[in-house]
């Protein structure tokens, strides 16, 4: 597979930084930590970026700066500047509709109400590219058809520490995955990621 290129979905800045939607961008903060890589801002890519190998194979990750709903703009700049193959494109997003603690990697689909997916498939004019999506749940007592503005700030709520607790243990599983993208069956990734179980660690 050569060269990953994982792009986590957020909203830049200070304000927005434990958000749950915010999810995209703390998974790769994560990672990049972890090999001791910073993240930079590249205007061609309106996105901040950060570059590391592991086992001599280049990761490129991006927090874009467009702001969630025109995550598209960021992601179509780096496509373009990369000439990257799909395939090797991985979106880390948040997802309501998952219980919290889930985790769904999709090879292709619609954007399930997202904006910022909705954004990405506008722009590149396809479905078909790679999701990593992680639960945030619904808010308490909220049927996603009732209460918008619940939802609003539900997702755009800060992180609690129970949450965290959990979203730490998800994170570490993705990471763990990721890092095995050019050593392992991308079948197997899947499943793993698709199986796991917050309360089986």
């Amino acid at each position: 597979m050569n060269d990953i290129y994982l792009i986590g979905l957020g909203n830049p800045g200070q304000k927005y930084s434990k958000n749950r939607h915010n999810i995209g961008f703390l998974l790769l903060e994560n990672l990049s930590k972890k090999y001791n890589s910073n993240f930079s801002f590249k205007d061609k890519l309106k996105s901040s970026c950060s570059e590391f190998k592991i086992n001599d194979y280049t990761y490129r990750l991006f927090l874009p700066n467009t702001f969630m709903n025109n995550s598209g703009d960021a992601v179509r700049a780096i496509v373009d500047w990369y000439k990257i193959n799909l395939d090797n494109v991985f979106i880390i997003v948040d997802d309501k509709d998952l219980p919290l603690g889930k985790i769904r990697f999709r090879k292709k689909g619609s954007s399930g109400g997202h904006n910022g997916l909705k954004s990405i498939i506008e722009k590149l004019q396809t479905q078909n590219f790679n999701r990593i999506r992680i639960g945030i749940g619904l808010p308490p007592q909220s049927s996603k058809r009732t209460n918008n503005s619940n939802t609003i700030s539900h997702v755009l709520g800060n992180i609690s520490l129970e949450e965290k607790q959990i979203l730490d243990k998800v994170y570490k599983k993705v990471v763990e995955c990721l890092e095995q993208l050019n050593t392992k069956k991308e079948e197997l990734i899947i499943n793993e990621l698709n199986s796991f179980d917050k309360d089986q660690i």
